[in-house]
């Protein structure tokens, strides 16, 4: 027994080392490419998917074991599976290099001796996808596999001319525009991998801690407190992080006792730090590895990309500080004093330094005209050098080091969601299935905007449930974008359209999985949370329409000042009256007859019609002045008793 635990343990500690070896070259690889030179296109890639190889193993043995615990029964046959893995995933990557080089020196047609590794790589990632990232991406990615090989005998628009072995090898792997090794894949590779690795870093050399006391301090005076210090304090983390869940652990831990302990109840303090992490990934200036990614697809450029998405998340952070008001109102819950251990120190300030020097080097960056790859360099650089400013680091110079090494092993699990995306890519494209669903969509749609884009909406939350923001962002924009833009939308619209139902998805019951990473921490129904996150969020499904039907909000599109004021002032009423109607108070318990009337009031603020939306204003407003008179009433008459 105790040679099979040092064997157990032997074995562990080689897949840890090669891992840890594994991320540091990735790491070293992003930092050369990002901002000291080029490397060969097919090297990078086929060099970029063997080490994402190592480390997926790595990790996915790591979870396996801290979910079981390590069990001798079964040792040798995982490991046995693990090593087919990673020899079967070397040879299709090595097979696909070969090839590679084949065709830059001669004509070379892909023969079935290739198709074989090529499959077998697509059963690799596949699998590793399944054990990182779950059954639904998977799913995804086998169904696109499937619909390939066998689509040819569905009915209807699914049915397709029908592939070969060889050609869907040549479509699934061995072409560099789509496919596992495809565009999406080196978009991750040279741009979305420094990204990762700056916001990892961010977090490791202590600018969150500092962040979240900038947050409360913020925040003192409000009713909300700690829950409105969530709000700021996600919506910065996300910034850093890109994930909803790592944002929840990051900021979560410490915000959502803390808005417990207040007064408000588990279910909201856990759908308040859900839906304020979820958010994070839209607001500006760094947003999530999904933004970058769109600045590539687009050609918009990512200084493009946020400045359109600065004024749409400043409405969902809005919704939600809305939320939370409405929230203390109704719970009775007063302004408390600050106490001494919240007061911002000298070492805060210093520390401050670490988040506002390299967020300035990415803007300064951008606006001198470098990519993004050379700006996320840059900011990591920066933060380096400003890291020993922290007596934190200089304590514990390591804990750089090992921020490096996580955000390297990040990067690696998310290339391996890549190739599931990858392999849909490469189905759709081979097979014309999007351009088809956009012209079922044009059919359904008729004449009308709103209903195209409902429906586009209801496909968008459907696909991306379940998924992380960048996969179910690709998958959705992929499905459905041909068929938006086909409206008259502009493709950066009809991209921020997507991105945002992507985010939202996170939030849709019934799985809602930032609901689910929220609510043990509360201690709370997970259920009941993802409830909860839905109705607080449901902001984020009505401002994607707004900037659909108004793209002035967007500012880089059709912009023009005075509609522009005139659509923030009717969608911030139209907010406040859409949450209170939800939450069915305001400065008071509101009637039945007044709840209709706010949703009403709410929509109509987003009319076209000028006497519609001044109509609108007027109602919205007679109901705010009863509601206030109503309370002050109320208030004179426990004065008076």
């Amino acid at each position: 027994m105790v040679e099979n635990d040092n064997s157990q343990n032997s074995f562990s500690w080689l897949f840890t080392l090669a891992s840890t070896m594994a991320c540091v070259i990735l790491g070293l690889i992003a930092l050369y490419s990002s901002g000291i030179g080029l490397i060969d296109p097919k090297l990078h890639r086929a060099g970029g998917f063997a080490l994402a190889l190592i480390v997926g193993i790595a990790v996915s043995r790591s979870n396996r074991e801290n979910a079981k615990g390590s069990s001798a029964k079964y040792f040798l046959p995982n490991l046995c599976i693990d090593f087919v893995l990673l020899v079967g995933g070397l040879w299709s990557i090595w097979s696909f290099f070969f090839v590679q080089t084949e065709m830059e020196e001669a004509l070379y047609d892909v023969t079935t001796a290739d198709a074989w590794p090529a499959l077998v790589g697509l059963v690799v990632f596949l699998e590793l996808c399944r054990r990182l990232w779950g059954w639904g991406l998977f799913c995804v990615g086998a169904l696109a596999v499937l619909y390939l090989l066998f689509g040819k005998n569905m009915p209807g628009i699914l049915a397709h001319s029908g592939f070969s072995l060889t050609e869907v090898a040549e479509a699934l792997w061995y072409n560099t525009n789509k496919g596992v090794f495809g565009s999406v894949t080196n978009i991750v590779l040279s741009t979305v991998f420094i990204f990762i690795i700056f916001g990892v870093l961010l977090e490791g050399t202590g600018a969150g801690d500092t962040l979240l006391k900038f947050a409360f301090l913020a925040t003192r005076r409000t009713r909300g407190g700690p829950a409105h210090a969530a709000i700021l304090a996600s919506s910065f983390f996300g910034t850093m992080s890109g994930s909803t869940v790592a944002n929840i652990v990051g900021t979560g831990t410490f915000t959502i006792p803390m808005i417990i302990k207040r007064g408000f109840s588990r279910t909201f303090a856990a759908g308040i730090e859900a839906t304020a992490s979820s958010g994070g990934q839209i607001m500006p200036p760094i947003m999530g590895a999904a933004a970058l990614v769109m600045a590539d697809l687009t050609g918009a450029g990512y200084l493009t990309v946020i400045i359109a998405a600065l004024v749409p998340a400043l409405f969902y952070y809005f919704s939600l500080f809305v939320a939370v008001t409405i929230e203390a109102r109704r719970q009775g819950i007063a302004i408390t004093p600050l106490k001494v251990e919240d007061k911002i120190t000298n070492v805060d300030w210093i520390n401050s330094i670490l988040f506002i020097g390299p967020i300035l080097t990415v803007i300064g960056s951008l606006v001198m005209g470098l990519s993004t790859s050379a700006a996320g360099f840059y900011a990591v650089l920066v933060l380096l050098l400003l890291s020993v400013l922290n007596p934190a680091v200089r304590a514990d110079p390591m804990r750089v080091w090992h921020s490096f090494i996580k955000g390297s092993q990040s990067g690696a699990t998310l290339l391996i969601a890549i190739a599931a995306i990858g392999i849909l890519v490469g189905s759709l494209d081979s097979t014309g299935l999007g351009l088809k669903l956009a012209n079922v969509i044009a059919t359904i749609r008729g004449e009308s905007l709103f209903s195209a884009l409902l429906v586009a909406m209801i496909g968008a939350l459907v696909l991306g449930m379940g998924m992380p923001t960048l996969p179910a962002y690709l998958i959705i924009i992929l499905v459905m974008g041909p068929a938006i833009q086909a409206l008259g939308i502009s493709m950066l619209t009809a991209h921020m359209f997507v991105f945002y139902y992507g985010v939202a998805s996170s939030l849709t019951p019934p799985v809602a999985i930032a609901a689910y990473a929220a609510a043990p921490i509360a201690g709370a129904n997970p259920l009941m949370t993802a409830l909860m996150s839905f109705r607080l969020g449901m902001a984020k499904f009505i401002i994607p329409f707004i900037f659909a039907f108004y793209p002035t909000i967007l500012i880089v599109e059709e912009f023009n000042l005075v509609t522009f004021v005139w659509i923030v002032i009717r969608t911030m009423f139209c907010i406040w009256l859409f949450s209170s109607a939800l939450s069915a108070y305001d400065r008071g318990k509101l009637t039945i007859l007044e709840i209709a009337l706010r949703f009403v009031a709410a929509f109509a603020l987003l009319a076209f019609d000028p006497v519609i939306q001044f109509s609108a204003v007027t109602v919205g407003i007679a109901l705010i002045v009863w509601d206030v008179r109503r309370g002050n009433d109320q208030l004179d008459g426990v004065h008076k008793s």
